[in-house]
């Protein structure tokens, strides 16, 4: 499919040929007809992403805190890779469209194929021929609204929404300064509302589009005295609510909406603009400021969003599904007018000129331009299975196939993107053919960035390609188990990121498809349990190789902590930070004792912090079968500066410290040994080698897959354990 995209480096805008998205549950897929381009917001975008690297710097100093960071950790090379992978992806646009329903996701109800909808969210609603959407940001279009009409919606909402914090009554006097959309969309709202509207710009045309939108008043933010004349219409008492839709870093339109309003007033900010308020209006006349956030309540929620938990109406009267749902009410009524505020349509392959238009030159010699529509048309193929969903990426450089390992990703994050796909690329012998995700741009931009020969959204693409003899699953954690029974069924080695299931019945399942495999090939399975790969933990294991005692193993994780609403603390999804996360460090003692888990213990530590759970800090005894002792501190309430993991080993009168596998010191017969890393290595790089290593040369897996399996049954134990309060054996 055609979708328009923005360089992230350049700002350069195209329009790129990706893979369609894949269907999920709780989504719904929508071909596009229309959608909007949100002058303000995307030419904001455009504006910043087209400076230079020093002005991107000097615009978000924090993101260059996080790269220097990153640098200190992981050392100069490994962060400009990753900062280049970045700089190098297109970005999404748009946020706001209409199209029909083609493909209605598991869980969805109240929509069916055929229905005419129109779409929101930054990421879901994007410039593109095809959209998932997931099911609270649609809302079906009423039989007399057009398509071009309700590709406005998601732009209605967020002027409703600024309207509802506004809390305007029949009668009030509202100003409205910005009249952009947004802007106008306000003042047709408040109009609606039985309210009396001042609108107040800089640009004469906005003005006067306003007076033709309904405004009783609409003023020249420079021309004559607006203060005076806000007095003359409100007989001195000034506006009961101003409403700010304006986009600019001047403080101005706080200071004017001060100004404007009445004693005990209220001051909504819906737009984006200096917020350095001046005491003395706001002061002593005890304005009421308020933020308005986007669509409405549900806005950034991801369990509204994402998996589309609806809040009891009860409390939460207009949700942000509401607030789409009214404004097409608001259409079909004909109480709002967006079509005298359409200046421009077009095609999706002019894309390009639609933004030149915005993005403009000087105002007196450029088009005047206020709603901008996108046209998708109606042709294409309406019926999901009949899709393409995978895209061939033309190779810029010729690769031999030296080796006997060609690779399919399933699943390419953040964290594939930083640690795996670079130190496969590094890897000789090796050919990327395939990566699939869920996201067609995020496909397209991942087999593009590291050379793969195709990228699609379909798993089976590749599972079953015949030609790829090797997966990577870096999916989110709930497919890792599925994907890894199919790979093995399809005759495949498997790296699977950690975990390697949610479920005592997963492991078994993916039991029995090795079993079945190993009859007739040997298969190479591998979970990214990194650590024991790093130099340190290597050192480690060769300092105690004659130890003949059991180990006392102290593991302590300034883990740090992770929003309720992250996908990884969802049981279904991410299976919680135990099975998440700790996997990785009873591995770890797995591979120095050389010996098996046999009991678990789990302390909770009880927070009264907003937004913990009883996962996020546990004190973790292991019991091993040699009998060593391992215990895991694992917190969530310690400092972020604090580095985030020492392991303290002991065993026959010898000791070792490994400090953020950056530092380590070997404690022998009175002599300590300090030994430092230029950066934090955790075994990323040596990971990988070593399964590629194992399948080029036929050999055996670089962890058995008894010792894969243990960990993850230690982790559901130590999870029943925190669950019942007492110890657990495996």
């Amino acid at each position: 499919m055609k979708q328009i995209t923005q360089h992230n480096k350049t700002g350069d805008i195209s329009v790129d040929k990706v893979p369609i998205p894949a269907l999920k549950a709780g989504h719904l897929l929508v071909k596009a007809r229309f959608s909007v381009i949100s002058a303000g917001t995307e030419k904001a975008s455009i504006t910043q992403r087209k400076t230079s690297l020093l002005q991107k710097a000097r615009a978000h100093p924090d993101l260059v805190l996080k790269v220097l960071e990153q640098v200190k950790q992981y050392g100069l090379l490994r962060t400009y890779r990753r900062v280049k992978t970045q700089l190098e992806t297109r970005a999404a646009l748009g946020y706001s469209a209409s199209g029909v329903v083609i493909a209605v996701g598991e869980g969805v109800l109240g929509f069916k194929v055929g229905d005419r909808v129109a779409c929101a969210g930054g990421g879901y609603a994007s410039h593109a021929e095809y959209l998932l959407i997931p099911k609270n940001l649609c809302a079906r279009i009423p039989e007399n609204v057009e398509y071009d009409e309700a590709a406005y919606t998601t732009l209605g909402a967020i002027a409703l929404q600024g309207v509802r914090q506004a809390e305007p009554t029949l009668g009030e006097t509202v100003a409205v300064i910005g009249l952009g959309l947004v802007g106008q969309l306000t003042v047709q709202l408040l109009k609606a509302n039985g309210c009396r509207v001042i609108g107040i710009d800089l640009d004469a045309a906005a003005v006067d589009l306003a007076k033709s939108c309904g405004a009783d008043v609409a003023l020249m933010r420079k021309a004559g005295d607006v203060r005076n004349v806000v007095r003359s219409f409100t007989q001195g008492v000034g506006a009961d609510a101003v409403i700010i839709a304006a986009a600019t870093p001047s403080d101005d339109p706080v200071a004017l909406a001060g100004e404007l309003c009445r004693e005990k007033g209220r001051v909504v900010l819906v737009g984006d603009v200096g917020l350095d308020l001046p005491r003395g209006p706001y002061y002593m006349k005890e304005l009421d400021f308020r933020l308005s956030r986007s669509y409405g309540p549900g806005r950034y929620d991801a369990t509204y969003e994402e998996r589309g938990h609806e809040y009891p109406i009860g409390y939460v009267r207009w949700s942000e599904k509401g607030n789409l749902q009214e404004f097409l009410r608001l259409l079909a009524i004909r109480a709002i007018d967006v079509r005298k505020l359409t200046t421009h349509r077009f095609g999706i392959d002019d894309a390009k000129s639609a933004y030149a238009l915005i993005a403009g030159g000087k105002k007196e010699k450029r088009d005047r331009y206020i709603g901008v529509l996108l046209d998708y048309g109606s042709g294409g193929p309406d019926e999901f299975e009949n899709l393409p969903r995978m895209i061939s990426i033309p190779r810029t450089t010729v690769v031999e196939p030296l080796g006997k390992v060609t690779v399919g990703f399933l699943g390419a994050g953040n964290f594939a993107q930083g640690f795996l796909l670079p130190n496969l690329q590094q890897e000789g012998g090796t050919v990327l053919v395939g990566v699939c995700t869920g996201n067609g741009l995020n496909a397209a931009n991942v087999a593009r960035n590291f050379g793969f020969d195709f990228a699609t959204t379909e798993p089976k693409e590749i599972l079953e390609n015949t030609s790829i003899n090797t997966v990577f699953i870096a999916s989110r954690h709930n497919l890792h188990a599925r994907y890894a029974i199919d790979a093995l069924k399809a005759g495949k080695h498997v790296f699977v990121e950690k975990p390697l299931a949610l479920s005592l019945e997963e492991l078994k399942q993916i039991r029995s498809a090795y079993d079945e495999v190993g009859k007739t090939k040997s298969p190479i399975v591998l979970v990214g349990f990194n650590r024991r790969f790093s130099p340190h933990c290597r050192q480690v294991k060769r300092f105690f190789e004659n130890a003949v005692g059991p180990f006392v193993i102290n593991y302590r994780v300034n883990a740090g902590l992770v929003p309720i609403t992250h996908w990884t603390r969802d049981l279904d999804e991410g299976g919680g930070r135990i099975i998440g996360e700790v996997c990785h460090f009873v591995d770890l003692m797995q591979y120095v004792t050389e010996s098996r888990p046999v009991k678990v213990f789990t302390e909770p530590l009880s927070s009264a912090a907003a937004g913990s759970q009883d996962d996020d800090s546990v004190i973790v005894t292991l019991k091993f079968e040699d009998g060593s002792i391992g215990t895991i501190t694992y917190l969530a309430n310690g400092d972020p500066s604090m580095p985030k993991e020492r392991v303290e080993i002991s065993s026959t009168s010898r000791s070792a410290i490994i400090d953020n596998f950056q530092y380590l010191t070997l404690y022998q017969q009175g002599r300590k040994r300090d030994f430092k890393l230029s950066a934090i290595e955790k075994g990323h790089r040596e990971e990988v080698h070593s399964f590629l290593q194992a399948i080029q040369n036929a050999g055996a897996s670089p962890i058995s897959f008894e010792s894969l399996t243990t960990t993850s049954i230690a982790t559901f134990k130590i999870v029943e354990s925190l669950r019942v309060g007492v110890p657990v054996s495996l």
